[in-house]
């Protein structure tokens, strides 16, 4: 803006009277003075006005500095407040600092993980938060787990995750990052006394449910670091999960969802409250400002100031983006933390068989029968007794997993060896309303190819099959995930169901998950692969399993089965 002698000072109320009065690019201030505004200045006090608080003053969050520099550029002269200025001095000395990954990181970063563990670490130096929303499979737990390492002398840090991936992350803590020390918050122990313990390089898990019944103990504590798992689950405003986490004193925050957006633009409002509060204003002004324009009436302009905003504060790469640097192929097991009453159920089959083949009530070949209940029993108790209609921890694990899938466009191949555990899933996909396609033995051939041919050409999400009918002599490349439901025996039955999809013909890579039900004998299995493989190998024969199995066997087998 130009003035005889003065440059004029643009309060609140001025700024409005630019966007609502302004007849091209001339606005009348006063008797005999206006503002010949360019269309580059005139966007940007459109987008000014759009994203500040205040009545008379300009009031806008410290990470808005962006939309306020681009102001400078153009020659306005900005006064702002220490706080401000202090956090544009941040930014601009984080942009040359090289963060280095930690040697105590178990694992090697790919450089897209690299990229990712810098981009959080120069978001922690400014202070702002960060949105991890990488695809499913791309690592997003190891780059956070990077971050824990590297902060970890600033002082403790929270985990909060769904209680389905509890186990995960005490896993992969343990795996990555043995030098942090490991404390599980949850139902046992005293929650109290272990907050309170809680110091340097202790990293301090939790699930959703338990952050709202500790909110007044954690909020008493400052985190170095806060990390959401799964973060949809505090993308309600009206929600206690998300009220708990606006309460939490963090200097920084990370978090991680593979959808940021899964139904409307209230969830972007409440992510980035948790992650940058005050970025997006408060929810009644953001509504106004942002909902209405973009989800009523299609505003493009809106769409991208929004973008625009949150931009430097999340950070998304799909497979296709890092095609050239993933493996053709990741696995990935999802440990399901079975209910009190699954528990319950399960120790009881477990004791009863090994009571029973301690006195000798049962030969080894009634002790596999009990075995298969128990491996049953990890994936549905209605497996063991249909008349036990209790809801099942891993069936609800898949769904989650699933609507994930459908909401990033992925397709999946769903394989068990319970063509009974397949009619359960198919039953709670039909009350989700989600179509799939299903093959077991009992399907003709002609029938099955009819079947392969409408998954491959067609946009069905979910093939569901048996293991035994469908895991050798397909070619079902257009799905590029694959879900066990349970483990087999032998893990080269379900590498070649894997292979249904990683096969010549695939060119996007394939992500394998197996859903394993923590303690229990499908967890314990896996490590038989390895270590007891000629167990493994005789379970798998079947017919001649009361000759190559005695009592002692089946006797260990059970106590893994702890």
């Amino acid at each position: 803006p130009a003035f005889p002698g003065q440059r004029p000072r643009c309060s609140a109320p001025i700024i409005r009277r630019f966007v609502r009065e302004a007849k091209g690019n001339f606005i009348a201030l006063g008797k005999e003075q206006y503002v010949a505004l360019t269309e580059s200045l005139k966007k940007q006090l459109i987008a000014l006005d759009r994203i500040a608080g205040g009545s008379k003053t300009v009031q806008l969050s410290p990470f808005n500095s962006t939309v306020v520099g681009e102001l400078e550029k153009n020659g306005a002269s900005v006064r702002a407040d220490k706080e401000f200025r202090s956090l544009q001095e941040r930014i601009a000395r984080a942009q040359v600092v090289q963060a280095t990954v930690p040697e105590t990181l178990q694992a090697e970063l790919r450089d897209y993980q690299t990229d990712g563990f810098e981009w959080m670490m120069r978001l922690a130096s400014w202070g702002a938060g960060a949105v991890l929303a990488d695809d499913m499979g791309l690592g997003k737990t190891v780059q956070t787990i990077a971050v824990l390492l590297a902060r970890a002398a600033l002082g403790p840090q929270l985990v909060v995750v769904p209680a389905s991936v509890l186990f995960n992350w005490q896993e992969e803590l343990s795996r990555f990052a043995p030098s942090l020390k490991r404390v599980i918050l949850n139902e046992q122990g005293n929650r109290e006394q272990a907050l309170k313990d809680a110091g340097k390089n202790t990293v301090v898990i939790t699930t959703y449910g338990l952050s709202v019944i500790e909110a007044e103990a954690i909020s008493e504590k400052t985190w170095a670091t806060a990390v959401y798992d799964e973060a949809h689950n505090i993308k309600n405003r009206e929600t206690k999960s998300f009220k708990a986490a606006l309460e939490v004193k963090a200097d920084f925050r990370i978090l991680l969802t593979g959808t940021p957006l899964q139904n409307h633009l209230a969830e972007i409002w409440a992510l980035f409250e948790v992650a940058v509060p005050g970025l997006l204003g408060s929810f009644n002004r953001f509504a106004d400002r942002f909902v209405l324009p973009i989800e009523r009436d299609k505003d493009r302009e809106q769409q991208r100031l929004l973008k625009r905003l949150i931009s430097p504060f999340i950070l998304r790469r799909t497979k296709a983006d890092v095609l050239n640097e993933l493996p053709e192929k990741t696995e990935t097991t999802i440990k399901v933390t079975l209910s009190p009453e699954e528990r319950a159920l399960y120790e009881q089959l477990r004791e009863e068989t090994q009571i029973n083949l301690q006195t000798g009530e049962i030969n080894p070949i009634q002790a596999l029968a009990s075995l298969m209940k128990l491996r049953q029993a990890a994936c549905s108790p209605e497996l063991v007794d249909s008349k036990l209609r209790l809801p099942s921890s891993k069936t609800q694990a898949f769904l989650g997993l699933v609507h994930n899938l459908m909401e990033n466009r992925h397709r999946a191949l769903v394989f068990s060896q319970f063509t009974g555990h397949l009619a359960l899933i198919r039953r709670a996909l039909e009350q989700e309303g989600i179509a799939y396609l299903y093959l077991d033995g009992a399907v003709t051939s002609s029938r099955r190819q009819k079947l392969v041919e409408e998954f491959e050409q067609g946009e069905m999400p979910l093939f569901l099959i048996s293991l035994k009918a469908g895991g050798t002599g397909l070619n079902l490349t257009a799905a590029d995930y694959v879900i066990h439901l349970d483990p087999w025996w032998n893990p080269a039955v379900e590498d070649q169901a894997s292979d249904r999809a990683y096969r010549i013909g695939q060119e996007r890579p394939v992500t394998v998950y197996r859903l394993i039900a923590a303690d229990t004998v499908e967890e314990k299995i896996l490590k038989l692969h390895g270590t007891k493989k000629s167990l493994a190998d005789a379970l798998l024969e079947g017919t001649e399993l009361s000759r190559r199995l005695g009592r002692e066997e089946i006797m260990e087998l059970l106590a893994l089965a702890q």
